[in-house]
């Protein structure tokens, strides 16, 4: 009798793993899905691969970009300065010459959430960059009117960097760009040290960044509202000396969040960036 209860009980629980096996595997289904879609980075992708916005806001940097430069010029054709040094711009590259939309594709296909530096580093060499919108013509503009436009970017894909990115540059359409004019820094996102190189040579216009850490090393701090008081500090340089592009998904603006500007994707750094989308 004892063996024949032992049996059936046996028997019970092989057939409620049996029926339990499929829910188990359907439910971690269901949260492979949710996870997918509840992606932080999606809102953010979806609007710079969609939204004319977007674009827009780039023609309309590198239109206020022209009026600085033709300012320029007509003040130094109406009077003769001191000041004889050749003009020049100031730009930098990712995400504001050249868009890497089709890698943040590549990543929220993967699965990924936050950026990550291996893909990124995979995918340069591809030269899936595109121009942005304004910038090739922007830079005719320059070349056309004798203003050199200079190239200031922090990469570091290894000792090929710089072939790398001025192939990125060329691959994309701007076929004029000369070596002398791209700056590539590896081991350091201050880009201080080679603007005021620059600016011993060249009076400089303006500069072009998506980054306020592209036109000043003091913006790069690790709280939210300090750099934005630095920002309101600087207000009446906007527009004029700093021409800001869009980008929702990387930056510095990232480090005031996390304290790093590449925080891994962990359920803590999740919850930090939950809380910083409400407002706390």
């Amino acid at each position: 009798m004892l063996n024949r209860i032992l049996r059936t009980g046996v028997a019970a629980a092989a057939i409620l793993g049996a029926l339990a096996t499929p829910v188990t595997a359907a439910e971690s289904e269901r949260e492979s899905a949710n996870a997918a879609l509840t992606n932080p980075l999606l809102y953010a992708i979806a609007w710079r691969q969609t939204a004319a916005e977007f674009r827009a806001l780039y023609y309309q940097g590198f239109a206020l970009a022209q009026l600085r430069v033709e300012q320029a010029l007509a003040a130094r054709g109406a009077s003769a300065s001191n000041d004889t040094r050749p003009l020049a711009v100031i730009t930098d590259v990712d995400e504001t010459v050249l868009l890497s939309g089709a890698y943040w594709g590549q990543l929220i296909a993967e699965g990924g959430d936050f950026f990550d530096d291996a893909t990124w580093d995979a995918w340069v060499p591809n030269n899936e960059f595109v121009a942005s919108p304004g910038a090739r013509e922007f830079a005719a503009f320059c070349e056309a009117n004798g203003v050199t436009l200079f190239f200031v970017t922090n990469r570091d894909q290894g000792e090929a960097t710089f072939e790398l990115a001025l192939g990125n540059l060329r691959a994309a359409g701007f076929e004029n760009v000369r070596a002398e004019n791209l700056r590539v820094l590896r081991e350091t996102s201050n880009k201080e040290a080679v603007q005021a190189q620059i600016r011993s040579d060249y009076r400089v216009i303006a500069s072009l960044g998506d980054n306020l850490n592209d036109f000043a090393r003091r913006y790069y701090v690790t709280d939210v509202a300090e750099r934005e008081a630095l920002m309101h500090a600087d207000a009446a340089r906007f527009g004029t000396d700093y021409i800001v592009f869009p980008n929702p998904t990387d930056g510095h603006w990232i480090r005031a969040i996390f304290g790093e500007s590449e925080p891994a994707p962990t359920e803590a750094n999740r919850r930090i960036l939950r809380a910083a989308a409400v407002g706390r």
